[in-house]
């Protein structure tokens, strides 16, 4: 399906996908050039839906001047490698590893999870998920970033569009705002129906790990500060309440980060073994979801004081003080 916002500029096309998480909106946005924010996943099913509702709104890709990606993931960029080599792709400069799939890149990835997992305590034939990272890049793209913004940017050729970074879900992430009436351009910071997941990431700048969660409260806070009408997502319907969500969302992470605080009541735990507790039924199936839910919470107790981490041994313990 495709509909257009009562601005009458940006177009809404829904595609199918290949993961549990369903459909994935991508956008058409009328500017100065005809922009596409965010591509869809490299499928054949994906492309020849793409290109029937573009022409149900007039357009054929060849007519796209620019594409503009709110973050990595393979659901959100795989179609551009069907555009020519002309369109300039454009994004924040953590997207560029992924986008190129850098081998050097990719084994450092490895090699980070494989020690960080290690820490959080995960039994060591549970690392064999390791060799599963990157599954999902065969849905994802082989291009290069042809123009790098970041928080207070511009969109060239997008008047009135300006870019805030929201890292949390990816560390690439960026949404667009159009401040004269209030669109926003979100991708998967917010969603209507379910709460995005933290995900770990190993760390684009120096050798600290980012902390998502952290940095997902961090984007929420910016997102309640801006003149926000209506919040066009990567999944699921538009937002018209989107600061009553926002703070829905946090309400609901922080009661999930006490139960989580309590499974540490007279007891010091790995971040493994919480997570066991958390998501007894699918930590075997998801672990990587599953960790990054659950180190989330763990990092949001540590910050606030709530616990405390003894990282003196090999394993990382979590304990009430």
């Amino acid at each position: 399906m495709n509909s257009m916002t009562s601005s009458e500029k940006v177009y809404q096309i829904t595609l199918p996908t290949p993961f549990p998480v369903g459909d994935v909106n991508v956008y058409l946005v009328k500017g100065e050039k005809l922009t596409l924010v965010d591509t869809g996943p490299k499928t054949e099913e994906a492309w020849f839906s793409f290109q029937k509702q573009l022409q149900e709104i007039g357009y054929k890709p060849a007519d796209i001047e620019q594409i503009v990606l709110t973050h990595h993931h393979p659901d959100h960029v795989g179609l551009t490698d069907y555009f020519s080599d002309s369109v300039p792709v454009i994004g924040h400069e953590y997207n560029r590893p992924w986008l190129k799939r850098d081998p050097d890149f990719m084994e450092r990835q490895r090699s980070f999870f494989e020690s960080l997992l290690s820490q959080f305590g995960v039994d060591k034939r549970f690392l064999r998920f390791l060799s599963q990272l990157n599954d999902t890049l065969n849905y994802s793209c082989n291009r290069d970033l042809h123009t790098a913004i970041s928080e207070g940017d511009a969109i060239p050729g997008l008047d009135g569009w300006h870019v805030y970074e929201t890292p949390g879900h990816a560390q690439s992430h960026i949404v667009l705002l159009q401040e004269s009436d209030g669109l926003l351009l979100g991708g998967d910071t917010l969603l209507k129906k379910i709460s995005a997941n933290p995900l770990l990431e190993l760390p684009m700048e120096g050798n600290l790990r980012p902390k998502p969660q952290l940095q997902f409260n961090a984007s929420f806070k910016k997102l309640l500060e801006l003149p926000i009408s209506t919040v066009f997502s990567g999944h699921g319907e538009s937002i018209d309440n989107a600061y009553e969500l926002i703070l829905h969302r946090m309400r609901k992470q922080k009661e999930r980060a006490f139960l989580v605080r309590s499974f540490l009541d007279g007891q010091s735990l790995t971040a493994f073994q919480v997570c066991q507790q958390l998501f007894p039924a699918i930590y075997q199936k998801q672990l990587m979801l599953t960790m990054s839910e659950t180190v989330g919470q763990l990092d949001y107790l540590e910050d606030i004081g709530e616990i405390k981490v003894n990282r003196s041994s090999e394993q990382h313990i979590y304990f009430v003080d």
